[in-house]
């Protein structure tokens, strides 16, 4: 890769996180992996002598090179450790730092907090992201999303540019025979959500059943850690009577309209603490998918925010 200028000191190389960690989460849908792989590509970095290092014309091409290549690893071996997870894994679900007041300049001590969140980090987006093979994943993300060209690609896939090409292409139909084209917009959501709450906190099973769509399906990511449903529920009727019974076990349980990844979503609380971050999506004003994590490990970015 041949971008960006020569002769980059010590700062220019750290400013190069915020790009790596968007690169990586969107290849492996977890933070904390995510931070992992892009400070093994500093690793790597710093390990070069330093005349090697003075040879490379664009350390932030060279760093993002690296980074794909980690993350096409951890892709490979991600499978199998999946097949052993307990229950269905989900990717991590990402707050807005817009929503705590933090400014820009609030420092780098939550990866979290670096994500830039747009359509390409939405839950429904990520889970078609995780239906590909690792090098579609790596090629699509890479050409649509970060727009690098092909011939750049090739090195980290270590396959031609004509390759990698079709790479993306296959991936693009995968994303276009699982989303399709929704009209209803941002506001349109965060209404349907905003329903879906109301009728949550009511327990209210008929008004939950309408706001949902009849094939809709809910799936839960627990981790084996805390009580979730193993397997996805499917139908609007038996979602809503599941929502209400865990409505019914837990009391004083409060929702909170909070953007998931993004998008419109809700934050389930007890007692201070957050217990569930559920993701939507909508069809035509109806919820046709819910993604709700609850592992504990994986709402870590969300504790150390004051959602109040």
């Amino acid at each position: 890769m041949s971008r960006g200028t020569t002769g980059a000191n010590a700062e220019e190389i750290a400013g190069e996180r915020r790009q790596l960690l968007n690169v990586a989460y969107r290849l492996l849908g977890s933070v904390a992996e995510s931070e992992d792989a892009v400070q093994e590509a500093y690793t790597r970095w710093y390990a070069l002598p330093r005349g090697r290092r003075d040879e490379i014309t664009s350390p932030g091409a060279w760093l993002t090179t690296v980074t794909g290549r980690i993350c096409l690893d951890v892709l490979g071996s991600a499978r199998a450790r999946r097949e052993r997870y307990v229950g269905v894994w989900l990717p991590d679900p990402l707050p807005d730092r817009a929503e705590w007041g933090l400014g820009p300049s609030a420092g780098h001590a939550d990866p979290a907090d670096q994500m830039v969140l747009d359509e390409s980090v939405t839950m429904a987006f990520l889970v078609v992201l995780e239906s590909m093979t690792p090098a579609e994943r790596v090629a699509f993300v890479l050409h649509d999303v970060f727009r690098y060209p092909f011939a750049e690609i090739a090195a980290v896939l270590g396959r031609t540019p004509a390759a990698c090409k079709q790479l993306a292409a296959s991936a693009r139909r995968r994303v276009r025979a699982v989303r399709a084209p929704d009209a209803v917009g941002q506001a349109g959501r965060a209404d349907a959500v905003r329903r879906v709450k109301a009728a949550w906190e009511n327990k209210d099973i008929a008004a939950l059943v309408d706001l949902l769509d009849p094939a809709a399906v809910m799936t839960a990511d627990g981790g084996g850690l805390v009580g979730a449903a193993l397997r996805p529920i499917e139908g609007g009727a038996r979602i809503a009577q599941y929502m209400v019974a865990i409505a019914d076990k837990a009391p004083g349980l409060e929702l909170l309209e909070r953007s998931v990844n993004g998008a419109p979503g809700l934050v389930a609380r007890r007692d201070g603490v957050v217990m569930t971050v559920a993701s939507f999506d909508v069809t035509e004003g109806r919820v046709t998918r819910i993604w709700a994590v609850r592992n504990p490990e994986k709402l870590r970015p969300w504790a150390c925010h004051d959602l109040s």
